[in-house]
């Protein structure tokens, strides 16, 4: 079993989870991020000053699956968060976990079956 984190840009999400569903992937979580990478965040204009924001909203989804799942996910991740065909700096990062156990907490069913 794996645990993949995904960081991507949040007009991107969709598109994602299009692509996830295509290859049968259907429960991930989803939350709101703030960081910063090669972005080095953005620069906004507040009250006639320019003020530097550090942080960059970002959506990161968290996808536990099976070895199975493991290739079929992260392609489905970078098909559907890259930008154009090359790509875009700030376009994301995946991480991919081993996961140790995972436990259904309705059943009790523990591992793969749990997923």
């Amino acid at each position: 079993m794996k645990l993949i984190i995904a960081i991507i840009q949040p007009h991107h999400l969709e598109a994602v989870k299009a692509a996830l569903a295509e290859v049968e992937v259907f429960r991930l979580t989803v939350m709101d991020v703030q960081g910063f990478g090669r972005q080095k965040g953005q620069t906004e204009v507040y009250r006639g000053h320019d003020i530097s924001v550090n942080l960059t909203r970002k959506v990161q989804l968290m996808i536990a699956v099976n070895e199975d799942f493991l290739e079929p996910t992260v392609s489905a991740i970078m098909r559907g968060s890259r930008t154009g065909q090359g790509g875009e700096v700030g376009d994301g990062k995946i991480f991919v976990l081993p996961l140790e156990d995972c436990i259904r907490i309705r059943t009790g069913e523990r591992g793969g079956e749990a997923i």
